[in-house]
């Protein structure tokens, strides 16, 4: 009964925007949603919030969340572009996800006046991420992502990746998906070695 009131009052509270939250869900307490602007939040049928989950969009944001998600404790989402999340995916304790970043190379202004950069991230059906971890870029369909890590380059399909910044150390996708993930980034790693020798000659 409590979660279905704070459906309605979330309803009731953001008329000024697009808010669409299906049932059957879930609004465990302390969820928080903030759109000063004309963003969208759209949630499909199943999403359980457990506790503490805070969503904040700007400007003309968009957030999507999949049947079937669930959010277990003090997740929050950022969101000035696109976030869009799959279906039957889980997010563990203190997951960030955000799209955009403070620029900060400019010594001769303060972080705080240089703005930001932003881009859209997607996150596919049945990912699993686990706690603490720092969402900045898309991440795969069921791609498994370990505890404490940052995401700040996309994640493959069936993957599992770990670590600040987080690497893939195992595939365990079809066989036959195999060369779409692991051809790609052999060809990334190659690339990076020649543009390193090349600022190195520089």
């Amino acid at each position: 009964m409590r979660s279905e009131v704070r459906r309605l009052a979330i309803l009731a509270t953001h008329r000024h925007c697009r808010v669409e939250v299906h049932r059957p869900v879930y609004i465990g307490p302390g969820f928080q949603l903030w759109i000063p602007d004309h963003g969208t939040l759209l949630v499909g049928p199943g999403v359980d919030f457990r506790r503490g989950f805070v969503c904040e969009i700007s400007g003309e944001g968009r957030v999507e969340i999949g049947a079937g998600t669930i959010f277990t404790a003090h997740a929050l989402i950022q969101c000035t572009t696109s976030i869009t999340i799959g279906e039957r995916c889980a997010f563990g304790q203190s997951t960030v996800i955000v799209d955009g970043y403070h620029r900060y190379r400019d010594p001769a202004s303060h972080w705080l006046e240089q703005g930001y950069e932003f881009r859209p991230i997607h996150i596919g059906d049945g990912v699993g991420v686990s706690d603490k971890c720092t969402i900045q870029a898309d991440i795969g369909e069921r791609a498994m992502i370990g505890s404490g890590s940052v995401v700040n380059r996309p994640v493959p399909a069936f993957c599992l990746a770990v670590g600040t910044p987080a690497r893939v150390v195992r595939y365990f996708g079809p066989p036959e998906r195999r060369e779409e993930v692991v051809r790609p980034r052999a060809r990334r790693r190659t690339n990076d070695r020649f543009r390193s020798a090349e600022v190195t000659a520089e």
